[in-house]
């Protein structure tokens, strides 16, 4: 792997640079599909590529992910203990 500085992620990544800039596992980055580009045997997939990616995810409401209401709380608590 080239040294470079931490603070700007190279144009181009390998796969398992590729996969950590996204925070995904390398099988999770080949199953996307990505185009990749060519030099020599390397297989490089493009910084913006991968930044579209992640902006297309959609968001999670807190009421999808489990986050709930402070009175639906409050109302469980009174339920369990009186």
């Amino acid at each position: 792997m080239v040294e470079r500085p931490t603070s700007t992620p190279a144009r181009l990544m390998g796969e398992a640079d590729a996969a950590a800039y996204l925070g995904i596992s390398p099988t999770t980055l080949r199953r996307q599909g990505f185009n990749r580009r060519k030099l020599g045997a390397l297989r490089l997939y493009e910084r913006a590529d991968l930044d579209q990616f992640a902006d297309s995810l959609e968001f999670e409401s807190p009421k999808e992910g489990g986050a709930r209401e402070e009175s639906e709380t409050c109302d469980d608590a009174k339920k369990a203990f009186g």
